[in-house]
């Protein structure tokens, strides 16, 4: 294979909508990760108290279900350009709104979440919405190549900003942020402006809870589409373990107690792999069986916690060279993630109808939003019971297990094919 085969395929960037939305992406997807990082560290500052930057996980996680769910309705309701607007529009008055309250001094906590919470629900209507319309600016070849190249933006900015937010806090203070935040959107905007009508196809249903059910009623019958979420679940639930990442960090590569290198290497070693992945995802275009895909990815992902957890049980004995063995078992699994991420979103664009792609998408970035958040619930929990190293290597065994059988199940997912033009 030549290098060109190996590297990401940047044949979407050849349609002017597609190129625009993603330039604007790389500038904005850093500000949105300054105010990620600017909102819990302002909280504590407020408040000293890591409670109350707990509240972030409430107030983010509730928004994000509903209007989550409700904005894939209004995306298989209305124009999906004109709800673009107006949902950028909305995040760019949240974060000036974010600004305005660093600002002023106001150091008001309540204010603080729940702004975010607005944030979080115009997040929630966009994000489903710029999916749902994929479809309709590109061929469905070409999706998994335009998801990776969004997803690798995604996890290249998740790492970037954190680092960069982190340094400028001391700096800068919040207020600057917040700002840089609000000013990069409006890239997001010019390219979105610059979007033609996108009507949906089909019939078009009111944008209640009827059709929110109605899209769960078409996953039901279109058991391929089931399969995506079935298997992601598996893949975040069992084989997600950053809650452990702390203790991990700590008791078995010898970090302190209070964070250190082992901890920021574990964090970061996840996103690092899942954007080399996506620099080396030329061949994601040139897979036809996109369902077997998804099943080796999330095995490889399973494999490689088994394998991080095993690292951090041998640990105590060579702690150096187990600490990088754990990184690049972490950084394998980022990879195979993000192939499994970018086939499932295609498969979901190309084969659903484009008058349900809207709700589809929400109950996608639910589940996407909500798996880690009950993994860490559950690999606390086993942490407890087991210990860390145990529960991550197990968690791995069981999302293997759980993903062969779901395989087994329905086996039309592992036969899914694209279909090309």
């Amino acid at each position: 294979m030549t290098l060109d085969g190996l590297l990401a395929d940047t044949r979407p960037l050849r349609n002017p909508h597609f190129a625009r939305l993603w330039r604007a992406n790389i500038i904005t997807v850093i500000g949105a990760q300054l105010t990620v990082v600017a909102v819990p560290a302002q909280i504590y500052a407020i408040t000293g108290s890591s409670a109350y930057v707990g509240l972030t996980g409430v107030f983010g996680l509730v928004p994000l279900v509903v209007f989550g769910l409700w904005g894939g309705a209004l995306a298989d309701a209305m124009d999906r350009r004109t709800l673009l607007v107006v949902t950028t529009a909305g995040l760019i008055l949240t974060s000036a709104g974010f600004w305005l309250q660093a600002a002023l001094g106001l150091d008001n906590v309540w204010l603080l979440l729940g702004l975010f919470a607005v944030q979080q629900a115009f997040f929630a209507i966009n994000q489903p919405t710029r999916s749902a319309v994929l479809p309709k600016l590109l061929p469905d070849e070409l999706l998994p190549a335009a998801n990776s190249l969004n997803m690798t933006v995604m996890q290249a900015g998740g790492i970037a900003g954190p680092l960069v937010g982190g340094a400028l806090i001391p700096i800068l203070g919040f207020s600057w942020l917040y700002l840089l935040d609000t000013l990069t959107l409006f890239a997001t905007l010019g390219a979105v402006v610059r979007l033609p009508r996108l009507p949906v196809e089909g019939a078009v249903s009111a944008p209640g809870l009827r059709a929110v059910v109605d899209g769960f009623r078409y996953l039901r019958h279109h058991p391929v589409l089931m399969m995506s979420f079935v298997v992601d679940i598996i893949a975040m639930v069992f084989g997600m373990p950053r809650a452990l990442f702390p203790e991990m960090a700590d008791v078995s590569f010898g970090g302190p107690g209070e964070g250190g290198l082992a901890f920021a290497l574990l964090f970061a070693a996840i996103p690092a792999g899942a954007v080399i992945g996506g620099v080396l995802s030329g061949w994601v275009s040139r897979v036809d069986r996109q369902g077997l895909a998804v099943i080796v990815s999330i095995v490889v992902w399973g494999l490689a916690m088994v394998s991080f957890g095993l690292s951090a049980m041998v640990a105590p004995f060579a702690p150096t060279l187990m600490l990088v063995v754990a990184v690049l078992m972490l950084a394998v699994g980022g990879a195979a993630d993000m192939a499994s991420a970018a086939f499932r979103t295609s498969m979901l664009q190309a084969a659903a109808s484009d008058a349900v792609r809207g709700r589809l998408q929400g109950i996608f970035i639910v589940v996407v939003a909500g798996g880690p958040r009950v993994a860490d619930v559950v690999h606390g929990a086993a942490a407890a019971v087991t210990g860390a190293a145990v529960a991550a290597a197990g968690g791995g065994v069981l999302v293997v297990v759980g993903t062969v059988a779901a395989a087994l199940a329905v086996p039309a997912f592992v036969r899914y094919r694209v279909t090309r033009g």
